[in-house]
């Protein structure tokens, strides 16, 4: 299951996020550190179920949408010079390990500084924010790399290849290739056989890019004052009020109101029941839906999946003229696959046998038998013809 790690400064909002995302019970207070140890939980990808379009019931999704679960992780607070020891650490860099994408919440309203300490509204810069964690990030890199230069140097005998492949061995846990090492050194002009450790900062920054690419999440945009956020909206920030989606969510679950994650606006179920502070806080929260299209916070999901990982969400079945498996169950899964994926990358994610006995495919809405190197498109429904019992 794909994972996605919360990164950032203590106390920007990363635990509401979570649990508003999660509606995990975790700690939330208003001072830095509350988070100590990660926190693990289960969110969801919102996605168009292909039942609405094909008239049928599936009974797996919510007014025709589908929600596809992926791990998110919230880490203890970064703060500068993390990567020499400061604050939590390399403790929070060694939990991004196992992300394949990072949401960098930041605090938009201004109103905690570097460390996560309240100074009032407006009074931090958000942008220094964004670039420290980069650097803390790239440090961390170097530092993992470091450890092995010389041994790497010493073994390489002067052959950029072997420097090359040496370099991508050390990051193989976060997916670095060979050809990615051999990339970046043509792209940097580097020259790695003479290169000294401090010369493969600007490597490590883009193995960073390469391995764990990023969302950058402006927090509290509810408290945010307009020159911060036209700041960065410039570097296109994706807002969002974890706040507002945290109420929402409970309101929905206590059915005052009617509402699903990433919808843009809510409806009331019953207006007479609420109190007047309730009635007022659900009007301040539909004014931040009216000006961010929503919450932002299953907006921000959905983009890390479908845009930093070039997801697509594709359904398996047994039985192609009824769209289900052998049981009678229609739609019964949504697996999300990189795009490019094939019939035969499907049918070894729905188990190793499948693909090892695969024969050929058919797309269930043409009923039309496809290759095995048939690229497979967001909202297909495949059936596997498989050697395998």
């Amino acid at each position: 299951m794909i994972t996605l790690a919360l990164a950032g400064k203590p106390n920007c909002g990363k635990s509401t996020f979570f649990k508003a995302a999660t509606m995990a019970n975790v700690e939330i207070a208003n001072y830095p550190f509350t988070t100590i140890n990660p926190n693990f939980g289960v969110a969801y990808v919102r996605s168009k179920c292909p039942c609405h379009d094909l008239h049928l019931t599936c009974g797996h999704c919510v007014d025709g949408n589908r929600f596809v679960a992926v791990n998110l992780i919230d880490v203890a607070g970064l703060v500068p010079d993390a990567h020499k020891g400061k604050g939590l650490g390399n403790q929070f860099l060694d939990n991004l390990r196992q992300a394949d994408a990072i949401l960098h919440i930041i605090d938009a309203s201004g109103g905690t500084d570097s460390e996560g300490n309240p100074v009032g509204i407006g009074n931090h810069d958000p942008e220094e924010d964004i670039r420290f964690l980069i650097i803390e990030m790239t440090m961390w890199v170097h530092g993992i790399l470091d450890k092995h230069w010389t041994r790497i140097s010493r073994m390489s005998q002067g052959k950029g290849t072997a420097i090359q492949q040496g370099i991508a061995d050390v990051f193989t846990g976060l997916g670095i290739t060979m050809e990615d090492v051999r990339d970046v050194e043509l792209k940097l002009k580097l020259d790695l056989v003479h290169a000294t450790i401090d010369d493969l900062i600007p490597l490590c920054a883009e193995i960073v890019k390469i391995s764990k690419p990023m969302l950058i999440v402006g927090n509290k945009v509810d408290e945010a004052p307009g020159m911060l956020r036209s700041k960065l909206a410039t570097q296109k920030v994706a807002f969002a009020s974890a706040a507002s989606e945290l109420a929402l969510r409970n309101a929905a679950g206590a059915h005052v109101i009617r509402y699903l994650p990433g919808d843009t606006e809510f409806k009331i179920v019953n207006e007479v029941t609420l109190t007047a502070i309730q009635k007022s806080g659900l009007a301040k929260i539909a004014g931040v839906m009216t000006q961010c299209k929503g919450t932002g916070v299953q907006q921000a999901i959905n983009r890390a999946v479908f845009e930093l990982l070039d997801m697509i969400v594709i359904y398996p079945v047994e039985d192609e003229n009824h769209f289900c498996n052998k049981k009678g169950d229609v739609l019964p899964d949504a697996f999300l696959m990189r795009k490019g994926s094939t019939p035969h990358d499907l049918a070894f994610q729905v188990h190793t046998d499948i693909g090892k006995g695969f024969l050929y495919a058919v797309d269930a809405r043409t009923k039309m038998r496809i290759k095995e190197n048939h690229l497979l498109k967001d909202g297909d429904i495949i059936k596997i013809v498989s050697a395998a019992k």
